[in-house]
């Protein structure tokens, strides 16, 4: 995070889809089981097994435990919170120390509804990983459990000849989408469920993230949209439960073949909600629509996204003026000096899938936003993206994006931007006139020195509302 690095983070889910390609056709396995954990390697390895196609099962390694600062829970995002409210003069050095210590106190992805924890439980739903293969912790003995139960359940697979593309179709597709509204996941699943569904023959769209959207309830407030963890949801029920729930308003395909050789219905069959302050009943929901909303306006004519259920009610609707930056570091670099104010519409460019290249999260400048006040009065907007851990009014995947045209790279220090989520709009307040004549007198700026795979993934890449998938005709 905060470094070149993270340039190299989303790059790697094809350089992990292309090797395990390589490695399973190679060696011409008959079936596999993949043992993922972290955001790039589920959806990575979920690729993979779309194009190798043998009987395959997803057992990831788990979520960490919450860990305990001050008598409250904590995850990753309390930790990066904690620097930002050290450089705003809000916390101490010592109380630093205590969430390095304490914040992420197990092993196993982190212990919030960030893109590994969503992504293991978009694969339970899509039917690739068994019963709690998103929630139960890395360090209880039903971890180990569920591995060798996957051990097991994989030459069930290969017996039946159960593969993949049988059960990754359109309408699993769909349920994950679904649960992903009612879950609250991390924007990062609106770049990997279409890079997913594309080595499947299937197409999504961001439009149809809206649609499910409109009719889905979003059911839990996970960290960082809430004060529940990964630890909760398990012993809520898990996902299977979730989907018991929005099955009640025939909202989830209920005929989709999965890894246990049997349907979504008869996998949630008697799956009840244990904790409805956890898990929300379908009657009575956190909002009656989904926690992703993707946007649309002059801004960001092919859409942007943003994690509607960690937004601030105030800041759902907001105008206000433009402080741009053309790098992650010199956003970060003003807002710990404190040259960020309420109301300021904070504007990170240049960070896109081409443009960065690698697509870069923003983590640190959302949360030093969050760590100085300023959650509740400053949005930021990026052709980046933003980490699961994001909470606040931050929208990305702003497409198309700088490097590529996109309106982003004509934004000037001062002008007015108006974002009006519930109405999924996104509008830079400047006349097209005055948008044309800036085309012509404000050059885009392409990054020199690329080289290697980066400067490959950047001459490959497509823009983020195709789910920065590698164009590979």
């Amino acid at each position: 995070m905060g470094h070149v690095g993270m340039k190299y983070s989303l790059v790697t889910r094809d350089l992990i889809a292309d090797s395990t390609e390589c490695m399973a056709l190679a060696h011409h396995f008959d079936a596999l089981v993949m043992v993922p954990n972290c955001d790039k390697n589920v959806p990575g390895l979920l690729m993979a097994a779309a194009r190798i196609n043998v009987p395959t099962v997803f057992v990831s390694g788990g979520p960490m435990l919450a860990g305990h600062v001050k008598g409250k829970k904590t995850s990753l995002s309390s930790m990066f919170e904690a620097v930002g409210a050290y450089t705003a003069g809000k916390i101490s050095e010592q109380d630093v120390e205590e969430y390095e210590n304490h914040a992420c106190p197990t092993c196993g992805s982190c212990s919030g509804m960030y893109t590994a924890n969503s992504m293991n439980c978009l694969t339970e739903v899509l039917g690739m990983g068994l019963k709690g293969n998103g929630t139960i912790p890395a360090v209880y003995s039903d971890r180990i459990r569920l591995a060798k139960e996957a051990g097991m359940q994989v030459m069930e697979l290969y017996r039946k000849n159960i593969r993949p593309l049988d059960i990754m179709t359109e309408k699993a597709f769909y349920n994950a989408l679904t649960a992903d509204m009612a879950l609250g996941c991390s924007t990062n699943s609106m770049l990997h469920l279409p890079a997913i569904a594309n080595e499947c023959g299937i197409e999504i769209n961001l439009d149809m993230a809206n649609e499910i959207s409109a009719k889905t309830p979003n059911l839990c407030h996970l960290a960082p949209a809430g004060h529940t963890y990964m630890e909760d949801l398990n012993e809520a029920g898990g996902v299977y439960a979730v989907l018991n729930e929005l099955s009640k308003k025939d909202l989830i395909n209920l005929d989709c073949m999965t890894v246990t050789g049997k349907t979504v219905g008869e996998n949630i069959k008697n799956c009840i909600n244990r904790d409805p302050e956890i898990i929300r009943p379908i009657d009575n929901p956190y909002s009656e629509t989904g926690g992703i909303a993707v946007l649309k306006g002059n801004l960001a004519p092919d859409r942007c996204v943003v994690k509607r259920s960690a937004v601030a009610p105030e800041m759902l609707v907001h105008k206000g003026p433009a402080r741009v930056f053309d790098s992650e570091e010199d956003a970060i670099k003003v807002i710990y000096e404190g040259g960020i104010k309420a109301g300021d519409v904070v504007v990170i460019r240049y960070e896109g899938p081409a443009g960065g290249p690698g697509m870069r999260e923003m983590l640190s400048p959302t949360s030093a936003i969050q760590g100085a006040g300023l959650g509740s009065s400053v949005a930021l907007i990026t052709d980046g993206r933003f980490s699961g851990a994001t909470r606040g009014a931050a929208i990305g995947h702003v497409s198309p994006e700088a490097v590529n045209g996109g309106t982003i790279a004509y934004v000037k220090d001062g002008d007015i931007i108006s974002i009006d989520i519930p109405n999924y709009s996104i509008n830079l307040e400047v006349s097209d006139e005055e948008l044309a004549e800036r085309r012509k007198t404000m050059p885009i700026k392409k990054k020199e020195n690329i080289t290697g795979y980066l400067k490959r993934y950047a001459q490959q890449v497509s823009s983020a509302d195709k789910g920065a998938i590698i164009n590979r005709k």
